[in-house]
């Protein structure tokens, strides 16, 4: 076995034991891109290896993707398979885990009109609604990992030919999600403990709210009451470990969804939806967008946020230090999984009702009547720099440094 096959073993082993951490007698879904097969078999090895009692495939594919938005009528955009939505549910509802493995959609839509990816991205999103929130309420183990592409890998090392840049690609990857490591299981355990000390810290001063600046960023987010900061691992609904993102360095929560005033400015491209956004800034009014610009990709920012009246308040206030190892890498991803645990972010639309007591357990009108967003999006975009600070204030008004120069301040 070659020392790549070695390595894309352990990722694989990585992806089942500590992404999804799949248990005796659980069923696995797999989403992943028909270029990943191989990959996809060795993780289906593994989690039967592990005890799954039955692991399932849903595959996809960029140009068949592509092709539809070329080719389809309007009214297949706004359909989607009733009987996918119901399996998911049910897969959901019995307790399956999810692990989602993507690969970025550089450019693929760049020639399509943002109304019908708009309209398409709304009917996904609504056929999808309960299956993501059984997700998003940690209600049922997922995880989301990637797996590189020459089409990528050639984005990200634009200077460097196919088949180097992929290998540059893949030795990244290794690097940031700790597969280049002797034990990758024990590292990422080890990670674990250092989020939590953050976590932990965090949690005991419960600020009421952060005040952000930096160039082009003048923020304030209020914090509602009972909210937790959460990182690293999660716990599902059956008390299972699981990491939602591979790689992540990150600590999040959620905002007061009328709290959220003043001006921030993106600092890394964002990809969604096959289309690169640049440049993007927005100006934040008792915690609507009220204004915003973008250098590249404006009408798709303008079709996210008029998807519906949540998807222009922010759900996630995540933390990052500039010095992380993605960071440090000096690379751009154009790939928020990676992008975004490089930086600072937060996210548009839906909120993590388990980053407020008893979130998990609340409907959607009484998380809304507690100041939690919901929306049918959920969408990170980077805000971190060097220059990025940012002051906690207590309940009693005075201010504290949680971020200096982009890094943790305590």
């Amino acid at each position: 076995m070659t020392d790549f096959e070695q390595k894309l073993e352990k990722y694989a082993e990585l992806a089942v034991k500590i992404g999804v951490n799949v248990q005796k007698g659980q069923t696995l879904v797999v989403n992943a891109p028909v270029v990943a097969v191989d990959f996809v078999r060795k993780v289906t090895r593994i989690a039967y290896e592990a005890g799954a009692k039955n692991v399932y495939h849903r595959w996809t594919d960029n140009l068949l993707t592509l092709t539809k938005f070329q080719l389809a009528p309007d009214e297949a955009l706004q359909e989607f398979p009733k009987w996918e939505a119901d399996g998911l549910e049910q897969l959901a509802k019995e307790g399956a885990a999810f692990l989602d493995i993507t690969t970025p959609q550089l450019d693929l839509l760049k020639d399509i009109d943002p109304e019908r990816i708009a309209l398409s991205n709304k009917t996904v999103s609504q056929a999808l609604h309960t299956y993501r929130n059984y997700r998003m309420a940690d209600k049922v183990s997922w995880s989301i990992l990637a797996y590189p592409t020459e089409e990528w890998a050639k984005k990200v090392f634009p200077e460097t030919e196919g088949q180097e840049a992929l290998e540059k690609l893949w030795e990244q990857v290794f690097k940031l999600t700790r597969i280049d490591r002797e034990d990758p299981v024990a590292a990422w355990k080890e990670h674990q403990r250092n989020l939590s000390e953050k976590v932990r810290y965090l949690n005991e001063k419960k600020y009421k709210k952060l005040h952000y600046r930096a160039p082009g960023t003048d923020l304030t987010i209020e914090f509602p009451d009972g909210y937790i900061w959460a990182g690293g691992a999660s716990k599902n609904e059956a008390g299972a470990d699981f990491f939602a993102n591979i790689p992540t360095e990150e600590v999040f929560t959620l905002p007061l969804k009328t709290g959220v005033n003043g001006t921030v400015k993106s600092t890394k491209p964002l990809n969604y939806g096959g289309k690169l956004i640049e440049g993007l800034s927005f100006v934040f009014k008792d915690g609507k967008i009220v204004d915003f610009s973008a250098e590249q990709g404006y009408d798709t920012v303008k079709k996210l946020l008029d998807t519906d009246e949540g998807s222009r308040y922010l759900g996630e206030v995540a933390l990052v230090p500039y010095n992380s190892p993605i960071s440090e890498s000096g690379l751009i991803f154009f790939n928020t999984l990676f992008d975004e645990n490089a930086s600072c972010h937060l996210a548009i639309g839906a909120a993590y009702p388990t980053c407020l007591e008893g979130g998990e357990k609340l409907t959607r009108e009484e998380l809304e009547a507690r100041g939690v967003n919901s929306s049918l999006t959920h969408v990170d975009f980077m805000i971190g720099s060097p220059e990025l600070e940012i002051d906690g204030e207590t309940r009693s008004g005075e201010r504290e440094p949680v971020f200096r120069n982009g890094v943790w301040a305590f």
